[in-house]
């Protein structure tokens, strides 16, 4: 046997046994991709959020900012200030400089104790006076694996008497619901993101055991698919036939049907279970390789020392003017001046900014002022800025069933291009004034091998969602019958092994 009929024939046994190890699970990858079309790994959108939050009243609140400061460990460090409500009492929340959060009562100054009474009290704000029933804290479940949650830990567990029998995560910190998990929701992801992603391997948000787990069995898929695709190629009689008359050369039928089925769905079967190990950044690959923007010095200052000399119950009262109910407002900073971002129950935004010796609200900021802050963000020049009125294939906005469907991408939205080793690409929200999104080179690259290749998501495709979900499931469900024909392999191929074992 020459070079060629040996390397053949190690491609085919590669394909046969890692086949036999990786068969069920691809078949089980395909039904659960089919059902994560339709039903995302559980998640608290903004809308979402926003929608349980009853507006700001102008009278009775609040105290001075500088007072809920007080409450703070280290009022200089504090990185964020949020007036909202927590079961529907108006609070300050206080990013402290360590990540962690302190809640304050805005109506008397005082700093909130987030226990179970607390919980349920949010809880049932949030679902408007639905039945709730204290569970206890966790640590981390099956639907709490996002690393957002870690300066909440340990959550609460509230049990809604709601139609969708909602179970809800609130803030050990601040007693804020941070998730939303409806029945169906879960019951689905057993099926969907939770199966999809071998979260029953995962134990804590970041988990090197889980990673790795997954990057192995990734890499072993990739390997299968790819020497499947050898093997079928090589069998395959391009020009003539076997004896049998076919262009296959297995007459069993289900053989033939995974040698057939193999060539119509190889090229996907590789791609999707290449960009799932994409998907997990092995060895960092796509980590950005020079500095991240500077986001400090893209503001110019925090909110803790530096903020607008207006008080909160004055800020409610303007925006009410305007015909904007506010149900939260947030102190920042941009390039040094002091504003601030209010959101209504609709999550839409307003800034309240200073203009003219008095106070403005205005709808977005102007271009200008995000770009004569841009330059912060990198050491390295600012090369071009162009602003971004439709989507294109790094900017663009998904579905809220997908795993970065909380992510508000809006339009128009500010681009500035940056000289570093990384080409940098910041994108600025001109709603809100922040970066909204920072990709370099290698995260550019990530973006077509695990995004585009695993999900379909140019904003064409995306804006046909029904041809684009019909050809994925039925693409998905070539993947299934082709994995279902190496089931019956694979267990055909063990029986055959045992059954020889035993009988020597």
């Amino acid at each position: 046997m020459g070079f060629m009929g040996r390397a053949k024939r190690m491609t085919f046994l590669v394909h046969r046994w890692t086949g036999v190890l990786m068969c069920v699970l691809m078949a089980l990858w395909f039904v659960s991709g089919i059902v994560m079309l339709f039903v995302g790994y559980p998640k608290l959108t903004p809308p979402e959020r926003m929608a349980g939050l009853p507006a700001l009243s102008a009278s009775g609140c609040c105290v001075d900012v500088s007072a809920a400061l007080a409450q703070s460990r280290d009022p200089a460090a504090v990185k964020g200030i949020v007036l909202t409500s927590i079961g529907g009492r108006p609070h300050y929340v206080l990013a402290e400089g360590d990540g962690s959060r302190v809640a304050v009562d805005a109506v008397d100054g005082t700093r909130l104790a987030a226990g179970p009474g607390q919980a349920l009290a949010s809880a049932r704000a949030f679902l408007h006076g639905a039945p709730a029933r204290y569970m206890g804290f966790i640590e981390e479940d099956r639907w709490t694996h996002s690393r957002s949650l870690g300066a909440h830990r340990p959550l609460h567990v509230v049990e809604m008497g709601d139609a969708a029998a909602t179970r809800l995560y609130l803030s050990s910190a601040t007693g804020q619901v941070v998730l939303d998990a409806p029945r169906a929701e879960r019951l689905w992801n057993f099926v969907g993101a939770w199966l999809h992603w071998l979260y029953m391997f995962r134990k804590q948000p970041t988990d090197p055991v889980w990673s790795w787990t997954v990057i192995v069995l990734s890499s072993i898929g990739v390997v299968s698919a790819l020497a499947g695709a050898l093997n079928g190629i090589w069998r395959w009689r391009f020009a003539g036939t076997y004896k049998s008359g076919s262009k296959s050369p297995f007459r069993e039928a289900c053989l033939r049907w995974h040698h057939i089925l193999g060539l119509s769905f190889g090229a996907l079967l590789l791609a999707w279970i290449f960009s799932g190990l994409m998907s997990m950044n092995p060895l960092g690959v796509f980590d950005a390789k020079g500095p991240r923007p500077d986001l400090a010095a893209f503001e110019g200052g925090s909110a803790a020392s530096l903020r607008l000399p207006v008080r909160a119950s004055q800020a409610v009262a303007l925006l009410a003017a305007q015909g904007f109910r506010a149900s939260e407002l947030e102190w920042r900073v941009l390039g040094g001046q002091p504003y601030i971002l209010a959101r209504d129950g609709l999550a839409r935004t307003r800034l309240v900014v200073s203009e003219y010796g008095g106070y403005a609200v205005r709808e977005r900021w102007p271009e200008p002022v995000l770009l004569a802050a841009a330059p912060r963000l990198l050491a390295q020049p600012m090369v071009r800025s162009e602003t971004l009125h439709g989507y294109d294939a790094y900017y663009y906005q998904r579905q809220e069933q997908s795993m970065y469907g909380a992510d508000d991408k809006r339009l128009p939205v500010l681009r500035a291009v940056f000289d570093d080793p990384g080409r940098t690409w910041v994108h600025l929200d001109l709603y809100t004034g922040q970066v909204e999104s920072s990709l370099d080179s290698s995260e550019r690259v990530g973006r077509w091998l695990f995004n585009f290749l695993h999900s379909w998501d140019l904003p064409a495709m995306l804006d046909a969602p029904w041809w684009r979900e019909a050809a994925l499931i039925l693409l998905c469900i070539g993947g299934v019958l082709l994995s279902a024909t190496a089931v019956v392999l694979g267990a055909r191929r063990l029986r055959k092994s045992a059954t020889k074992i035993a009988t020597r």
